[in-house]
Parts: C-alpha cells; structure tokens; sequence
C-alpha cells in the first residue's frame, strides 16, 4: 500500500504543476456514475476470464473443484493482492502520466505509448527478456490491452474503467481460478500438477488473444463517451 500512496502523491504532483488540474481530473467523480463504469467493466471482463477459463478445462478435458484449504481469509488476501497490483499498474501506465500525454500530443501517440511501455513492463514480471519469440507475443498481446485499456481512460474520461476491467481479470485468473503467482485459492484444476497442461499452447493463446480482442470490442461498441 506505501506504493500506492507514493504513486498517488506522485500523481498528484504532476497534475498540479503540468496541468494545473487536482487528483480528480482522473475521473472519480460523479461518484456513482464512475462506480457504474467500473462494476459494468469489471463483470464484463471478469465473465469473460471464467469462460476462457471453462472454455480451456473443455479443450484439456479436465475438472475444477473447490480448493480444500480454501477459506474466506485466503480469498481476501488474494483478493488484496490484485486490487494492490491492479491499482499499482493503472496509476502507472493510466493514470496522470496518460493524461499529459492525451493533453500534449496525438492522442493515437499516446494511446500507442500506454500499450507500448505495458507490454514492454510485462517481459519483466513474466520473466521473459531475452526470449524473442515470447518478448514479441506478450508485446503484441499485452500492448494491445494496454493501448485498449488506455482508450477506456480516454473515452470515459475515468481511470476507473481501465481499473475494472484489469481487475476483472486479475481477480478472477488468480483468485478465483489460481492460474496466478497466488497458489491454490478458490477452484483448483484435477490435473494443475500436468507439466504438458501448464504449458499448452492452446490455453496461451485463449488466454492472450480473447482478452485484447474482447476489451477492444467492449470499449468500441459498450463504453460510452
């Protein structure tokens, strides 16, 4: 959380000496239209992992069940663990840094950078640099939720959607379906220790493809102005 606050401080700095503009030129309010955008963002996305996710225990002709050691704790804690790291990423790669840039040059330039600098982030924390074919997808893939998500901020003017649908994601891939960094927290698969399942081509590319492809048929046809 000490992260969080240091990034909203930060946020909160360049707004008011570039932009002369106060912390809710992120778009938090009117409060409850901006919860709506959220909570709309966060279902859609959030409904669309647990398909990817039923759709590939289909395809792998495997079973999900309820984790044995599951408890209202440790979903709470992995709950925690993606809003942190959700929140975390958003303020970064949407939050004032975008809104200078959505202000200062083309705004396809600056959609473009958003997607870029997120996909690039992502050879780090999947711990791929250095492996060209991956670093190339996860550029591909990633960049474009990323320049997908930055449409959201720019077309519904809050840092919220882009935090919903993120969050939807991530709250459903490592929480509800411990697919993530987290372990074993809600649904466990019958065969999560098959090495081949772990890493089937088939289950990357649903995962990789659907969200970019989804999110931006979202914003462009369900997000309003």
């Amino acid at each position: 959380m000490i992260g969080i606050l240091v990034l909203l401080i930060l946020s909160w700095v360049l707004l008011h000496f570039v932009e002369k503009e106060s912390f809710l030129a992120l778009g938090f309010t009117p409060i409850s239209r901006r919860l709506l955008g959220f909570t709309k963002a966060f279902l859609t996305i959030f409904i669309l992992c647990a398909v990817v996710q039923l759709l590939d225990a289909r395809i792998h002709d495997k079973d999900y069940v309820v984790n044995p050691s599951f408890n209202f704790k440790l979903l709470l804690s992995g709950a925690f663990f993606d809003f942190k790291s959700v929140v975390t990423e958003e303020l970064v790669f949407r939050g004032a840094l975008l809104y200078i840039l959505l202000k200062k040059i083309n705004v396809r330039y600056a959609l473009l950078i958003s997607g870029i600098t997120f996909g690039i982030y992502h050879w780090f924390s999947f711990g791929i640099l250095g492996q060209i074919v991956p670093m190339l997808v996860i550029l591909i893939t990633i960049g474009l939720t990323g320049y997908t998500w930055a449409w959201a901020f720019k077309k519904s003017r809050s840092i919220l959607v882009p935090i919903g649908l993120h969050l939807g994601w991530n709250f459903c891939f490592n929480t509800i379906f411990s697919q993530g960094p987290l372990g074993e927290i809600l649904f466990i698969s019958a065969i999560n220790n098959d090495p081949e399942h772990a890493q089937s081509f088939v289950s990357f590319l649903l995962q990789m493809t659907l969200l970019p492809i989804f999110s931006l048929v979202y914003v462009k046809y369900f997000l309003r102005d």
